[in-house]
């Protein structure tokens, strides 16, 4: 019987058989699809995901979130603006579930994906014990969350149909949802199999 060592198989990234490397152009024993063991920019698509996600979210914080139109008198309402004039009027849990949503939780995606990209291709983290693949997993689970915002939005704009009332979605709502879009492109394209090779 041939023994196999663990870093000689590699998975088909189409049918998720594992296979053997055999140094060259490994083709699927399942399914025939190519497979390569190391893509040569592996790490370039999800740096471009991520950036092109922190650009819209930046317009997402400085544009209104929510516009408003009452009497004739338009008022725009950012995100953090939203999230104080809830706080202020008696509306603690919604202002901090906001709050987690749309501005924690975006953060925290971006931070943990930058140590992510930067600790594959550079010995970060190495020395401390820290699971790289719990963080990557915390990313893919919390990033649908972070579309709350958009959904007040579109709800209340949906619900209130007054005559002298009309809410609308602002600039930043799609900015957001671009931001939050491309996050988790480029979750999906980070290749967890380098959290492995750079342990």
């Amino acid at each position: 019987m041939i023994e196999v060592k663990e870093e000689d198989l590699i998975r088909c990234p189409v049918c998720e058989a594992v296979n053997i490397d055999k140094k060259r152009e490994n083709v699927c024993r399942r399914c025939g699809s190519a497979i390569y063991k190391h893509m040569r920019f592996s790490t370039e698509k999800s740096w471009a995901y991520l950036i092109t996600a922190m650009i819209a979210y930046i317009p997402a914080n400085l544009y209104p979130m929510l516009v408003t139109n009452q009497f004739g008198v338009v008022e725009g309402s950012t995100i953090m603006g939203g999230i104080i004039l809830l706080w202020e009027h008696g509306s603690e849990p919604i202002a901090v579930i906001i709050f987690i949503a749309s501005i924690f939780i975006p953060i925290l995606k971006f931070l943990i994906l930058i140590y992510l990209l930067i600790s594959v291709e550079y010995p970060i983290g190495k020395d401390k014990k820290v699971d790289k693949h719990k963080l990557y997993y915390i990313t893919e689970a919390i990033g649908p969350w972070s579309m709350i915002d958009v959904f007040v939005v579109a709800i209340l704009a949906a619900l209130i149909h007054l005559d002298n009332v009309e809410i609308v979605a602002g600039t930043a709502a799609t900015a957001f949802a671009t931001s939050v879009f491309f996050t988790l492109l480029a979750a999906h394209a980070f290749d967890e199999r380098l959290i492995k090779e750079n342990r």
